[in-house]
């Protein structure tokens, strides 16, 4: 059985046990997953529905902050919930730590010297780590191990 069937399990589950908070962001993904799979011609792997549950990670953070900012307390209290059930099921992101520690073993593989190589040296690390780091995470620590 696949991530996204999973999903879609759970969905049903929460629809059947009256969860609406959770059944309508499960829809909201499953809904993302199929556009995507549409727009890309092929079924998708874990790895990008995956991908798709960081994206609604994002937006529900985003919208989160749009509505502490508004004082909106309603909102605030589904989204956050919604987040809840978003972030139960993908993996926790690597720490800046451990993030620095890769990378630094990375810079020694491949013999990098300054910023000239910091294009090849963040396509190895982002093609080894993929979306178990946040890749402005990455970024950063890449600037400051190689400034």
């Amino acid at each position: 059985m696949s991530f996204l069937d999973d999903v879609r399990k759970d969905m049903f589950l929460a629809i059947k046990e009256g969860n609406s908070e959770k059944s309508d962001i499960l829809k909201m993904v499953l809904a993302s997953a199929k556009n995507y799979e549409i727009e890309i011609g092929k079924t998708l792997e874990d790895s990008d529905v995956e991908k798709i549950f960081r994206k609604e990670v994002k937006k529900v953070k985003d919208s989160i902050e749009q509505f502490e900012k508004m004082g909106r307390e309603d909102l605030l209290e589904r989204e956050k919930a919604q987040l809840e059930v978003l972030q139960s099921y993908i993996p926790e992101l690597m720490s800046e730590e451990d993030v620095r520690t890769f990378v630094k073993g990375k810079i020694q593989e491949l013999n990098v010297q300054d910023k000239r190589d910091m294009g090849r040296l963040m396509g190895a690390v982002m093609k080894e780590i993929g979306s178990k780091a946040d890749g402005g995470v990455v970024k950063s620590v890449v600037d400051s191990l190689l400034g």
